[in-house]
Parts: structure tokens; sequence; C-alpha cells
């Protein structure tokens, strides 16, 4: 079996506190097969950029790449963050046109490169992870490297209009025709890939959909939803009944009814609608008034970006506005918490909450929807209301899917969320919970990587 080498912006080395989720497949899959793990360290240096760290832990490598600051800037928190982030987003009003960033993302990228090829072997799997890193492959193959590399997207692919609004996006994009393997969260966006491959590469697509290139070269094309650890969720939500912020939260809803939300603080999330969705809820549905308490947890991110500031400050003007508006003495209808919390005692939050409110303007996966139904109690199982334009959606259809931008629609199924049967209950989550154990993250890898395997083989 050749070893596998996974390439990520960031590293979950030996030793550093994670949530789990993509690291705990991609750990299962090197240790199976024994490789090495590359990426940015994390850490930001004065000078040096490009200087390398490592460490084992049985037959894994684990090595990490120091930024200067420059570089740091221009690649992570510019052209990443600043200019594909709302482009892949969909979100065009946001997206930095910088020429100076997008040149330090080929610069870094760069970097990964001539640090990575030395280690590489002829006989290596090579899997790159997300769009920090869409030119490694193309650049990895001009200094040399004949190995097979896949890439997995882990955010939306937009359309291919949307994709030709960046200057230069055929330089870019073009440069995932390097990788034998391309893959996607579901098939609207493997297909969305295709359609630009189609018209801005010239390319043809093959009935089993792999793209056929002008000058003779192919790319394989699929869509591979990735998982959560279903079982260890599971278990996990069922040990953390007894958690003193589990009690605590428990005691503090005096028998009222908990709708949870759980999300990084980000414009993708589309907290605000939520928000504004949940007060119309309050007022269209008096019937309801006080039998439900919204918690919406949402850890400061990119804190240091303009757009995320201003995101914090709506937010808050509007928890103030619904909690001014609606509050009774014994009763605040909306808690909204800027702060993380141990994965462990979040999953005993989502167990206990009768529903979630999952509902991003755009999201590849989303992986709270799957966290949220798999820390259910099997007995009597929350309801989930999920965005129909979150990559979920495609596989947890038996959720109560909304439109985030129709408020009254959303603030709907919260009612109805709220007041849904037993039965129908139970019925929704055992449809939800037969792809989330049927293809959880350890499917996920096994699946892209016997497919790498196949095209390159």
């Amino acid at each position: 079996m050749s070893r596998l080498v996974v390439v990520s912006n960031r590293v979950a080395v030996p030793g550093e506190a994670r949530a789990g989720g993509l690291a705990v497949g991609l750990e299962a899959a090197l240790g199976t097969r024994g490789g090495l793990w590359f990426g940015w360290s994390g850490k930001v240096v004065r000078e040096d950029s490009g200087r390398l760290h490592e460490q084992a832990e049985g037959e894994v490598r684990y090595v990490t790449m120091d930024l200067d600051r420059p570089d740091h800037d221009a690649y992570y928190n510019g052209f990443a963050n600043r200019t594909l982030w709302p482009l892949l987003h969909s979100r065009l009003d946001l997206v930095d046109y910088a020429r100076e960033t997008r040149a330090g993302y080929r610069r870094v990228n760069a970097l990964f490169a001539d640090r990575l090829a030395p280690l590489l072997r002829d006989s290596d799997e090579v899997w790159i992870h997300d769009y920090h890193l869409i030119p490694l492959a193309a650049l990895l193959r001009e200094r040399g490297i004949g190995c097979r590399i896949g890439f997995f997207l882990h955010v939306p692919m937009p359309s291919a209009d949307l994709l030709g609004a960046l200057p230069e996006h055929g330089r870019l994009f073009g440069t995932l025709y390097a990788y034998d393997l391309v893959g996607f969260q579901t098939t609207r966006d493997a297909d969305r890939f295709r359609t630009y491959a189609r018209i801005y590469g010239g390319a043809t697509v093959t009935p089993d959909g792999t793209v056929k290139l002008p000058g003779g070269g192919t790319v394989a094309v699929g869509a591979f939803p990735i998982g959560i650890d279903a079982a260890r969720i599971a278990e996990q939500s069922a040990a953390a009944v007894g958690k003193p912020a589990v009690r605590a939260l428990r005691e503090s809803l005096s028998g009222r009814q908990l709708a949870i939300g759980v999300d990084r603080l980000d414009y993708s999330k589309g907290l605000p609608e939520r928000f504004r969705a949940f007060g119309r809820y309050i007022e269209r549905h008096p019937a309801e008034r006080g039998r439900l308490t919204f918690l919406q947890i949402a850890p400061v991110s990119r804190g240091d970006v303009a757009e995320y500031q201003h995101l914090r400050d709506q937010l808050e003007g509007l928890a103030g506005h619904i909690n001014g508006t609606h509050a009774e003495p014994d009763w605040t209808p909306l808690r909204y918490v800027n702060r993380n919390f141990a994965h462990a005692t979040l999953t005993g939050f989502y167990r206990m909450a009768s529903l979630a409110l999952v509902t991003p303007l755009r999201d590849g996966m989303n992986l709270v929807a799957k966290e949220y139904v798999a820390a259910q109690d099997p007995e009597n199982p929350g309801a989930l209301v999920l965005s129909m334009l979150a990559g979920a959606a495609a596989e947890l259809d038996a959720a109560l899917l909304v439109n985030p931008y129709d408020l009254d629609g959303v603030a709907d199924a919260i009612a109805r969320a709220s007041t849904m049967p037993l039965s129908e209950r139970r019925e929704r989550w055992e449809s939800m919970m037969r792809p989330i154990t049927g293809y959880d993250i350890h499917v996920w890898c096994r699946r892209f990587l016997e497919r790498l395997a196949e095209v390159a083989g």
C-alpha cells in the first residue's frame, strides 16, 4: 500500500486539543497506511518564512512550516479569506480584488511546494485540502512531482459566471486540472466545476463525469459528502448529560424548550437573518410565546477583519432589540454567546435541544447539522431546521428544509419543529441517521482514496 501524504493549511499535530471531525478521519487513514501530514504550523514569525518543524507519532510524520507576517497577511488573511472565501460563498459584494494578496497567495503556495517536494516519493498518494492550496498540485508538477495527487474542496463551488468575475480566474482555477481527482461536497458542486472547465477551459465531459482537456489530459471529478464520527458523537452526547455546564443550562430553562444554533461568527452562516426569523416566530405565533428559548453560540473568528466586526455589532444590536421587545421578567427569548465550548459539552447541549437552527446562506456541508442529529436521544429526538443552501440538505432531506432568506418561512418552521409530534420526530431522525451512520468520516476518507487509486492507477 502506498504512503499517504495529507496537505492542509493547518495540521492536527500530536498533543493539540481538537474537536475531531476531519482530523479524526485523516489521522485514522494516516495511521493505517503510514504517512506524512504537511501544512502551516500556525506560527507567524518575524523572519525565516518556510522554516520546517517535524514530529512523529507511530508511523505518521507531522511536518509544519512557519510563515512570516507579510506572507501570512497576504496568503491567509488576504487572498484566502478576503477574496476566495466570499467568492466561493457567492458573495461578490465582499470580494477583495487586490492584486498584491493574489501574488502573496501564489508565493506561499510556491513555498509549500518547495518545502514539500523533497519529502515526496514517486509511490506516494497526496491528498490536498481546501481553497488555501488550490494551485499546489500544479506547482508540485512544475517541480517534477509525478505521484498521484487528489484535491478536496470543503467549501461550495459557485457557478462559472461567479468564478469568472475574479480577475485572471483561469490562472487560479485552471491549476485544478493538474490533479488526478478533484472532489466536492455535493453533486451540484461537482457539476459546477465541470461547467467551468467546459466554458473556460475548453474541456469536454465524458459520460462518467470525467473532465477531458483540450491537450489530452483528464481530471476525474466526484462528489464525496464529508461525514462525522457518528458513533463517537452519540456516545459523547449521552455521557455529557451529567456535565455541570449541561445541567446548569437545563436548570436555567425552567422547563422551557431549547432551540440551539452553533456557528463560527461568519457572514456565510446567515446569523442576522436567523435572529430576525426568530423574532418573526415570536410575532407570528403568539400562542407559543414563552415556550422556547433560543441559544446561539457564535465564537468570534477573524475578529480583525472589518466585515466580521460589523457582523458582531449587528448581531448584538438584533439580540438586544429582540429581547427588549419580547422578554418577560422570567424569560429571555434569545441568548447570544460569543465563546467557545468544549466539543463534549456542545454535544450535551445538542442532545438537550428540542430543535436546532442550521440556516447558513451558503455552506459546503455544515457538520453541525449532522452532529446535532447524531447527538439526539433515539427515544426522544429533536427536530432539525436546515437551510436548503447547505450541502447537508442533499443528504438530510428529512429535516425541515428552509430558504434562509425567507424569514416567515423559517419562523413557521421553528413553530412546526417545536410542536412536532414524537412519532414524526422519530421518523425524520431515523431517516437522517441512515446517511450519517452509513457514510461517516471514515467511509468518506476511504471512498476518496479508493477513487484516487482507481483514476491514477
